[in-house]
């Protein structure tokens, strides 16, 4: 049956109809309806578009709203606009998907009404599927983690990104953290700039070993953690101007640099982003101007590597990687090893009470004295 209360809209030449415009996809401290969220993305779309435009694109869809569940979306609905393209993908586990590509503000609409609330595009080109133009630095804060803490973080990625020739761009996660990403050359393979990122994330934590942490396993792990495995194939986050599923509805917001040690993330709401990008631009307009090289990176990560830090924990879906480390909680492993030593104690023990008992029923002497 055709939905009658759809509202279509007619953008640069075409038409996207939002089905059940009224809907409500915000519904608590912010009040927003689909049609609302759908006119905040048209009203950033430059800014939108420059993250995800020739990306094949995760779809995230929360179809109950902000508050409601939701499923990610590999797959392109077979059903789409014939002006849609899509590329054909391979993930880690062998099998493939036909993804959307995003090119204009159309097909923004159009993937918003899917009820796409964040935006994820893959770090690549849909012209080489196999070489990231993107190294993601994803600042992680832990529980009680202050914001202060994730700002300095992110300077001191900053610094060390620039020591490396490469220019980082901050933006606000729209939640806890913050995201620095920079763009590359596309050189190198997906497992190369995973190593990249690992070897920037021990770094950084070496260089402030108080507030970052580079750890895997979040029992290790202290302040802030940079997530060197959104660099993995397969691996999304959200991209620039994207809303959060939080109840002000916040925006993953782009930053210039002197706007990071005061910004404040409550501050970058729906309500609040559109009148900021149209007074000021986007801060990240000229963030594909000069890609840099991963050279300096790469070479600190051999240096780790022949001082003895191997491969770090990837992802628990992706198979056991060459060179790493056991995938094992580390208090597992450590209570494995103890129960090793005490069962290996345990046995020394009973041999040794084994061969004290047989020295003890040994033959007796009678007590008669010979003559």
């Amino acid at each position: 049956m055709k939905d009658d209360t759809a509202e279509v809209l007619s953008i640069e030449g075409r038409e996207v109809r939002v089905t059940h415009p009224d809907k409500p996809y915000f519904s608590q401290q912010t009040k927003l309806s689909k049609l609302d969220l759908v006119r905040y993305y048209l009203s950033v779309a430059p800014g939108a578009l420059a993250g995800i435009r020739d990306r094949p694109l995760v779809l995230k869809r929360f179809v109950d709203g902000a508050e409601g569940e939701a499923f990610y979306q590999k797959r392109a609905p077979a059903k789409r606009p014939s002006w849609l393209r899509t590329v054909t993908l391979s993930f880690p586990s062998g099998r493939k998907a036909e993804e959307i590509v995003v090119d204009d503000a159309a097909g923004l609409a159009w993937v918003v009404n899917l009820g796409c609330i964040e935006l994820h595009p893959h770090p690549v080109r849909s012209g080489d599927l196999d070489h990231p133009d993107e190294l993601r630095v994803d600042l992680d804060p832990g529980p009680g983690v202050s914001w202060d803490d994730v700002r300095r973080v992110a300077l001191e990625v900053k610094s060390f990104l620039e020591e490396m020739g490469l220019r980082g761009w901050p933006k606000t996660s729209g939640s806890r953290g913050m995201h620095v990403n920079a763009r590359i050359e596309q050189r190198w393979t997906f497992d190369e700039v995973r190593r990249a990122a690992l070897a920037l994330s021990r770094a950084v934590e070496r260089r402030a070993p108080a507030l970052a942490s580079s750890k895997w396993w979040k029992e290790e792990r202290h302040g802030v953690f940079l997530d060197y495995n959104q660099n993995a194939k397969d691996r999304t986050t959200c991209s620039a101007y994207s809303v959060r599923p939080l109840p002000d509805a916040r925006v993953s917001t782009p930053l210039h640099w002197h706007e990071v040690p005061d910004c404040d993330p409550a501050d970058f709401t729906v309500l609040t982003v559109p009148r900021r990008f149209a007074e000021f631009g986007d801060p990240h307009a000229d963030i594909d101007a000069a890609p840099g090289s991963l050279e300096k990176l790469l070479e600190l990560a051999a240096e780790d590597e022949a001082a003895g830090l191997g491969d770090a924990p990837w992802p628990p879906h992706f198979r056991k990687m060459e060179g790493e480390a056991p995938r094992v909680h580390p208090s597992r492993a450590r209570s494995a090893v103890k129960n090793a030593r005490e069962e290996a104690a345990d046995q020394g023990a009973a041999s040794g009470d084994r061969e004290l008992s047989g020295q003890r029923s040994g033959p007796r002497r009678s007590g008669k004295v010979e003559e």
